[in-house]
């Protein structure tokens, strides 16, 4: 089975060059686990030609770090993904703060492809205020 096919392939990101000059694509479920994180990092509207792409995170990073805040960016990470990204189907979305940083919040995001039912995890870091 061609993943390439199945899943998809695009320019892999970050962009970078190959050993022979050319472009490299990802393809697969690291294509989506890119495309996941191009859209997480995408504040609306970077994208001229999409101006409503993107999960638009950094608007929390002057928000307290609380049950509610996380609730907002869980929300955020929801409903970006329902729309952008087609391949998967968004199982859950858990956001805690960080132990390790008072300023920080980690979500954790737990989904599943569309095409071959496989679950994948991911997990970021959200900036906050403290």
């Amino acid at each position: 089975m061609d993943a390439g096919k199945l899943i998809g392939r695009g320019i892999s990101f970050p962009p970078r060059v190959g050993p022979d000059g050319r472009v490299q694509w990802s393809e697969g479920e690291r294509n989506v686990r890119e495309n996941i994180q191009v859209i997480l990092a995408t504040e609306p509207p970077e994208r001229l030609l999409l101006p409503e792409f993107g999960a638009g995170l950094a608007r929390y990073l002057f928000e307290p770090n609380t049950v509610a805040t996380r609730a907002q960016i869980a929300d955020s990470i929801s409903r970006a993904l329902a729309r952008w990204e087609p391949r998967i189907i968004v199982e859950s979305v858990d956001v805690e703060a960080d132990p390790q940083d008072d300023r920080a919040a980690t979500a954790t995001l737990t989904y599943k492809l569309v095409a071959t039912g496989a679950r994948e995890r991911l997990s970021l870091s959200v900036t906050l205020a403290g």
